[in-house]
């Protein structure tokens, strides 16, 4: 896990991100479009596209959130806005979904 004081999140691997969701210990949270996570997503994530997220932040709920998106961007992005709400203890798929699948983790279609 990687924490940088100057981010109110903590950037993880895909490896470390597996953990945390096998340990039952986040919310997953995908800020792609629809037609990203159709094709694929991590079991279990809950698509909010970070445009809806950002128009309605009520749709957050709790700390403990691992954000995915396809590359990593737009879920620090969502770290970040979620961060802005007071929420904790939050979590970026570094790399993203490309990173997971090149693990070769479980995806849903």
């Amino acid at each position: 896990m990687q924490t940088n004081e100057q981010e109110p999140f903590t950037r993880v691997s895909a490896e470390e991100a597996k953990r945390l969701i096998d340990e039952g210990k986040v919310q997953l949270i995908d800020v792609r479009e629809p037609n990203e996570y159709e094709r694929d997503h991590i079991p279990n994530a809950r698509l909010l596209p970070l445009g809806t997220l950002m128009a309605q932040p009520e749709a957050l709920s709790g700390d403990d959130i691992l954000f995915i998106c396809e590359m990593g961007v737009r879920s620090a992005v969502a770290c970040e806005f979620a961060a802005s709400l007071g929420l904790e203890r939050l979590y970026n798929l570094e790399g993203g979904m490309a990173a997971w699948r090149s693990q070769g983790y479980p995806v849903e279609k």
